[in-house]
């Protein structure tokens, strides 16, 4: 399965880390986070990197060149940030296949291996990765709404009313049926082309998406003290219940935006 990597940011709210650099070449615990989200694919048997880089974008292509550890890695570029489906479909040309996901600003120590083995179970059409929530902070995410499945059935960006308290994080596999969505999707308004849109759309068409639930943790790394604490946790500092960053559609849509 080859995997796709969000890294066309500018990580204006990791300032003053990001003023030489791309958000993915921030280092955490020793090393970029994309090095981080590099590993994590591997392990998760990725054949083939597609990295959408932007900003700095030759800062990105010069470190790892056209290979990590022996996988392959294409490049392409979002030239203009407007949303996380905008980014997506710069790699529609190569991806034939499922693939999976991940936002290129987020460390997982989290079961994404449990994602995987759903998609290739070839039941689901997409599987997300979800984190519980305190239901008084459901209303700040893009929640998933899901039946006695397992499946999900809606997803919410920002509800007043949220129908569960469980959110998307930054790791998903999909069908190339997403695509398509993609294609679909209008303006937000904050004139984006949201990946949740996108995922409204494969629902209503009948598609189905499995949730999740996450076992461990993970950091969105948004701000210089998300870096200080997912490095504390890389070392044991932290404990794995703690209270830690979560990532929004907006934190998720600033890879693409920011």
């Amino acid at each position: 399965m080859d995997a796709v990597i969000l890294a066309a940011g500018q990580g204006t709210r990791l300032r003053p880390l990001t003023d030489d650099k791309p958000k993915g070449m921030v280092e955490v615990d020793g090393k970029p986070i994309l090095t981080h989200c590099f590993d994590q694919l591997i392990e998760l048997g990725a054949d083939e990197l597609y990295v959408v880089v932007g900003y700095r974008k030759q800062d990105i292509i010069n470190h790892y060149e056209d290979e990590y550890k022996g996988v392959p890695i294409t490049y392409t570029h979002q030239r203009e940030q407007k949303g996380l489906a905008h980014a997506l479909l710069t790699v529609e040309e190569h991806i034939d296949e499922d693939f999976m996901l991940m936002l290129g600003d987020n460390i997982f120590q989290a079961n994404l291996n449990d994602v995987v083995n759903r998609q290739q179970e070839e039941r689901a059409d997409a599987a997300f990765l979800v984190e519980e929530v305190p239901w008084e902070e459901a209303s700040r995410y893009g929640v998933c709404d899901t039946n006695k499945y397992g499946e999900i059935t809606e997803v919410l960006e920002k509800p007043e009313e949220p129908p569960s308290n469980l959110v998307m994080t930054g790791f998903y596999t999909f069908t190339p049926a997403i695509f398509h969505a993609c294609q679909l999707v209008q303006p937000s308004n904050r004139d984006e082309y949201e990946i949740s849109d996108a995922i409204d759309l494969l629902l209503h068409s009948g598609r189905t998406i499995d949730a999740i639930r996450m076992n461990g943790w993970r950091n969105d790394i948004g701000y210089p003290e998300d870096r200080d604490e997912a490095e504390q946790r890389l070392r044991g500092e932290l404990d794995s219940d703690e209270d830690h960053s979560e990532t929004t559609e907006d934190d998720a849509a600033s890879v693409a935006s920011e």
